[in-house]
């Protein structure tokens, strides 16, 4: 059977050859293992850097904003795809501008579950279809999948590319009966006091680094807040009110458009579960409005336009 890797090599060299595209952004092996990094390919002969496994979890529509080539191919899981909608929807890119190539995707690796499971530094990663192994000085330890994956891709529901012009591989099964919000009701049902300290214990070892922002597709202001002046909107300093002032507001930017990628937290340093914050915000789109973000081109996000009947139960 054809791996995908090899698919995506093959559609990029003819993709290229061809001059359908300018380049493709796709992934190649990154310099340790279970790191994967951006690969920008303008040459054929260049096609087989391209890889796919279970780390390829960066989500390239960060790369997408705002670029003038005129055709783009880019490789794109399904939560990649559904940014891929955002980013045409809010004009970052244009829909012609691209051929999407899309990946069938049965989840990331989290590498940090990996490392934590492991006696030493992990030196190889070998997998197959459904087991990973990791391999160091003195051991060798092999993990199923499903055991290892990113919180978010345990629960997405969309994992097939939601517009693609090429696809690299057979659909895959979506997962079906997925509890997507249990975390969320389990701080809702909190008392106020409790959520308050819920929230000062989670963001406390926050060091403002900024790499979940860096890291989030969906943040592509030419300032940001943090970094505005004039008026300065949030301090510079770890004092908590401004650490909590960042990560609300960042996550309410974020409102009606985040499709649970994960790239806030697989970037952060320090291992936040700020996704806790977005997720609550996914919930509330979904319950009030009946909306997800990035599944379709012809329908304006949520918040971005207003109907008569829309709920208002909430205004007080």
């Amino acid at each position: 059977m054809t791996s995908t890797t090899e698919i995506l090599r093959e559609t990029a060299a003819r993709l290229l050859s061809t001059g359908a595209v300018e380049m493709v952004i796709g992934f190649r092996q990154g310099t340790i293992p279970m790191m994967n990094e951006p690969c920008f390919v303008r040459k054929p002969a260049e096609a087989g850097l391209l890889v796919w496994d279970s780390h390829c979890g960066i989500n390239l529509a960060n790369y997408l904003t705002d670029r003038k080539e005129k055709k783009i191919g880019i490789v794109a899981k399904g939560c990649d795809s559904r940014n891929l909608v955002t980013h045409i929807l809010e004009n970052k890119i244009r829909r012609e501008q691209l051929v999407v190539i899309g990946v069938p995707c049965r989840g990331m690796a989290d590498k940090r579950k990996i490392a934590m499971k492991c006696p030493g530094e992990i030196l190889r990663v070998h997998e197959t279809e459904t087991a990973i192994t990791a391999e160091g000085e003195g051991f060798t330890r092999t993990f199923e999948k499903a055991d290892v994956l990113q919180h978010n891709c345990s629960l997405c529901i969309h994992r097939n590319p939601v517009i693609h012009d090429e696809l690299a591989g057979e659909p895959v099964e979506e997962q079906q009966g997925v509890d997507r919000y249990a975390d969320v009701r389990a701080v809702e049902a909190m008392s106020p006091e409790q959520r308050w300290k819920y929230f000062e214990d989670l963001l406390a070892p926050c060091i403002r680094c900024y790499a979940c922002r860096n890291a989030c597709p969906l943040c592509y202001c030419p300032t940001c807040f943090v970094d505005e002046s004039r008026p300065q909107w949030v301090g510079k300093g770890q004092d908590p009110v401004d650490v909590r002032t960042f990560h609300f507001l960042r996550a309410y930017h974020c409102a009606g458009r985040c499709t649970d990628c994960g790239a806030c937290e697989r970037a952060c340093p320090v291992g936040i579960n700020m996704r806790l914050f977005t997720k609550k915000l996914e919930k509330d789109c979904l319950e009030l409005f009946g909306w997800e973000a990035g599944l379709s081109l012809e329908v304006r996000p949520a918040l971005d336009h207003y109907r008569p009947n829309d709920p208002n139960d909430f205004i007080r």
